[in-house]
């Protein structure tokens, strides 16, 4: 059987090439659905607002310095104002928490893939983040990366940013079989590439020193029940209201990994780290870090991880009022 020509086999409008699907079988469908999305969701046209700068005003005290990375979902593309994106709700938010203000760096850069990261924690290095948050993984799944390669490239920027003394936390690759526009099977595929990147990177980042919470179908049982609302215009790209979600989920975990640890709606369990990212790939908006029992930090089956679901702040676009110098 053939494999689909490389200019047509290209999914949700970023030129993904679906080559593997030839051997699953229906490859005349899968050709179908794939021209159809690309058709329906449109090309990126400009840059979200950046959102620079510093919030909480009103907090006294050394602004803790937060860098956002990855891709378009990091960026926020698709919404108007800078506090709508989810870099000013998580600066906000932890200002709020903290009592401190917030210089936010947003890196991020629409339609990266994780190889990009390379370039973004260098610039992000030239002050040093006192955390990191990425979210990527949505571009390799659509331009069809292997897990692998995405991997290496995540866990190396990880890595780097543990190394100037920075907490990170991932946000793992979204189920991208949530996305109207994409209808089974294809649907069907994008999801297993999702689960099975996030349940890599979830791996991975927690072995280097990383926290990660799963963005799943984002924070899907409203997305779901309410994709108008939640979605922008793109219908795959989040609404403001849906970045909000998203950085709900996150922030949480933020704060933990800067040590003002909230509430749990479920109770930490221990599992071994492949496990543990596995159940979370299922399941949108749980926690992963690295745990030990008995003193040690591996067993049997490979690392310990301690997995959680936090209670979620509530975060408003309108919150990010409260911020100064914030770059337009």
């Amino acid at each position: 059987m053939r494999t689909l020509p490389r200019h047509a086999a290209r999914i949700l409008g970023y030129g993904a090439v679906v080559t593997a699907a030839a051997a699953l079988g229906g490859a005349g469908i899968l050709l179908g659905q794939a021209q159809q999305a690309r058709r329906t969701i449109p090309r990126a046209q400009a840059p979200p607002p950046r959102g620079d700068g510093r919030y909480g005003g009103k907090a006294g005290g050394e602004p803790l310095r937060l860098a956002v990375l990855g891709d378009s979902v990091a960026a926020g593309y698709g919404v108007a104002k800078p506090r709508q994106t989810p870099g000013a709700l998580l600066a906000i938010g932890i200002s709020r928490r903290l009592g401190r203000p917030v210089r936010l760096r947003r890196l991020a850069v629409v339609g990266s893939e994780s190889r990009a990261l390379a370039l973004q924690v260098e610039a992000a290095l030239e002050t040093p983040p006192d955390l990191a948050v990425i979210v990527a993984g949505g571009n390799d799944v659509t331009h069809r990366v292997p897990v692998p390669v995405a991997v290496r490239h995540l866990v190396a920027a990880v890595r780097e940013l543990r190394a100037a003394g920075a907490e990170v936390v991932v946000g793992t690759c979204p189920d991208l079989g949530t996305i109207r526009p994409i209808r089974p099977p294809l649907r069907w595929l994008a999801r297993r590439w999702s689960r099975q990147l996030a349940a890599a990177q979830t791996v991975a980042v927690v072995e280097a020193g990383g926290w990660t919470v799963s963005l799943g179908d984002l924070l899907g049982p409203r997305f779901t029940a309410e994709p108008l609302r939640m979605f922008g215009q793109d219908r795959f790209h989040p609404s403001a209201e849906g970045y909000a979600a998203a950085a709900a989920a996150i922030l949480p975990t933020a704060l933990a990994a800067l040590g003002a640890a909230g509430p749990t709606r479920a109770a930490a369990g221990i599992r071994s780290l492949p496990h543990a990212a596995v159940t979370a790939s299922r399941h949108a908006g749980t926690e992963v870090s690295g745990a030990s029992v008995g003193g040690r930090e591996r067993g049997p089956a490979g690392r310990w991880a301690a997995i959680r679901t936090r209670v979620m702040s509530t975060i408003r676009p309108t919150d990010a009022v409260e911020t100064q110098e914030v770059s337009q």
